[in-house]
């Protein structure tokens, strides 16, 4: 195996992680003090969130100078230390990359504005009006339409994401030999792997055409989603980055098939090390849409989780696993209890999670158990996408508390509230004013958790160290169980002599399901396991990891 398969992996959105200079916002410096605690965790390779120059219309994923850190976090000096110190504990960095698209600050777009002529305006998707009105349907990934009109040059530039951040033209070989380019430079900085936003978006069909609207989905998604030279692309990238520099890598892969997925991660396509899909955080989507009310029923869970177990594992294809990130809320808030039973909520997420084959994936703050955010006023919003989808929820006839609480269940400003230290004052993150305020009525922080007995952050260290040491965990065969209960999560994984069952009860009822005979109990998040005559009784929120031989 590779070693990136056996390794387990932190998100850290660096804004939100550690502020060393009292500016309220996280930096570079932040995170080379708080390694130890990383390694301690058990960590082996952590993937930053975008650090480069930007204007921060998204936080950072609108790259202005892919070749600068931007200011508010330190300097290309400060990185090549976090490197070093990184490297010096046996961590390796994955950097967040951005090449579907830029900010329309970067020296290329502001090149492009300038006549249809200019060497750079090709190195953007500019259509001509159609009827006088936009090229075709298609819809941003931030509301309204995914283009944006320019009257000097009579032309639109596509947007799948916010206006200010145009898609760049995959078609042209001088704006690849250029990302090529940039990607050496990190390279050669020393950097270990690069996390690849909206990868499977950067082929969109040549002709346009418009979309049907018959789901949600039939959004002009059919047209780019793993489009037609994606692959392509992406073969071309390793050949000339990750192969040569054996780059771990993890494309972000929304909207994608099991089938799509194999071909971006089996090995021999040389493209991709492992897959983020998000299917399994969108079975609390109301008829397929987000801005809802949802609720998430635990069949539906399981069987997304298991169709792409089974079928990324057959393929020889593998996973990114992961419950919560930047663009998601919290887990534990979303699918579990966040408040009586916290702990072991948080527990049980760990070893379903880490149960299941794929390289997991810790956001931070799930070790400590950190809860969405809550917010109770728009005003206390900063993300773009939130803001524009509670004002189209208004447009629609919500009332504000209607919105509000919508967005406490699903937007992804739930997971970017600073990260919870110790008690002082803003948990410690700052000295300053934070750039998005904390929950400051949360007493749950590092150095809380940590003084707990059996607490959640001691949990995720035994997690991790007993996958490394279990192979049925990295290699074994998966399978579910009891695929209809509502209550609870079964799944098996097992070779020719061994079995590794995982029972996760998603509910605050106890719950009593068989047992097989003979099994040892590898990991529980009670104290202790009530199992008598081949039958367990599983508390709230209990989850629990046997082993047991299997006859025959």
């Amino acid at each position: 195996m590779e070693w990136w398969q056996k390794a387990t992996v932190y998100q850290i959105y660096p804004r939100s992680f550690q502020d060393s200079n009292g500016d309220g916002i996280g930096d570079i410096n932040g995170i080379i003090q708080r390694l130890d605690y990383l390694a301690d965790l058990g960590i082996e390779l952590i993937w930053l969130t975008p650090m480069y120059v930007s204007p921060g219309r998204d936080n950072g994923y609108d790259i202005a100078d892919y070749y600068q850190i931007d200011p508010i976090y330190g300097t290309l000096a400060d990185f090549e230390r976090l490197l070093k110190a990184a490297h010096q504990r046996g961590i390796k960095i994955m950097m967040d990359m951005v090449v579907n698209h830029t900010s329309d600050q970067h020296h290329w777009f502001q090149e492009s504005l300038k006549s249809k002529d200019n060497p750079y305006h090709d190195y953007y998707l500019w259509q001509d009006p159609v009827d006088g009105h936009e090229p075709n349907n298609w819809l941003s990934k931030f509301s309204g339409s995914a283009w944006e009109y320019v009257p000097v040059l009579n032309q639109y530039y596509l947007h799948l994401y916010e206006k200010s951040m145009p898609d760049l033209n995959w078609r042209n070989p001088q704006l690849r030999a250029e990302i090529f380019k940039m990607m050496q430079f990190w390279v050669d900085l020393g950097i270990d792997g690069f996390r690849l936003d909206v990868i499977n978006n950067i082929s969109k069909d040549k002709n346009f055409p418009n979309d049907s609207f018959k789901t949600p989905s039939d959004d002009g998604r059919n047209f780019y989603t793993n489009g037609p030279h994606v692959h392509e692309y992406l073969h071309e990238m390793y050949q000339q980055i990750f192969g040569p520099n054996q780059f771990v890598t993890v494309g972000e892969l929304s909207s994608t098939s099991i089938d799509e997925a194999l071909k971006y991660t089996k090995p021999e396509r040389e493209e991709l090390s492992m897959a983020f899909t998000f299917h399994h955080v969108k079975v609390d989507y109301t008829g397929g849409k987000k801005w809802t009310l949802g609720h998430c029923y635990l069949p539906d869970l399981k069987r997304v989780l298991s169709d792409w177990q089974t079928g990324m594992a057959t393929g020889g294809g593998w996973n990114a696993l992961f419950w919560s990130n930047h663009d998601q809320p919290r887990a534990i808030s979303r699918f579990l209890n966040d408040g009586q039973y916290r702990d072991q909520s948080a527990k049980l997420l760990a070893l379903v999670e880490f149960g299941l084959q794929g390289t997991p994936y810790i956001y931070q703050g799930e070790e400590i158990a950190m809860k969405n955010a809550y917010f109770t006023d728009i005003k206390q919003y900063n993300d773009r996408e939130s803001i524009n989808a509670y004002h189209q929820m208004l447009a629609d006839g919500h009332t504000d508390a209607e919105a509000i609480t919508i967005l406490q269940q699903k937007s992804r400003e739930n997971c970017r509230i600073p990260m919870q230290w110790d008690d002082s004052v803003h948990h410690g993150f700052t000295t300053g004013t934070p750039w998005l305020q904390p929950v400051l009525h949360d007493d749950y922080s590092v150095t809380k958790v940590m003084q707990a007995p059996d607490n959640v952050f001691a949990f995720y260290q035994t997690v991790i160290r007993l996958r490394q040491g279990q192979p049925l965990l990295l290699s074994g065969q998966y399978r579910l169980l009891a695929a209809d209960d509502e209550a609870v999560y079964t799944y098996e994984r097992f070779d020719q002599q061994q079995v590794i069952r995982v029972m996760a009860n998603f509910t605050d009822q106890v719950q009593v399901r068989e047992m097989p005979e003979g099994v040892q109990s590898l990991l529980g998040n009670y104290p202790e396991q009530t199992m008598k005559d081949q039958k367990i009784t599983l508390q709230p929120y209990e989850a629990v990891m046997v082993r047991y031989t299997e006859e025959g």
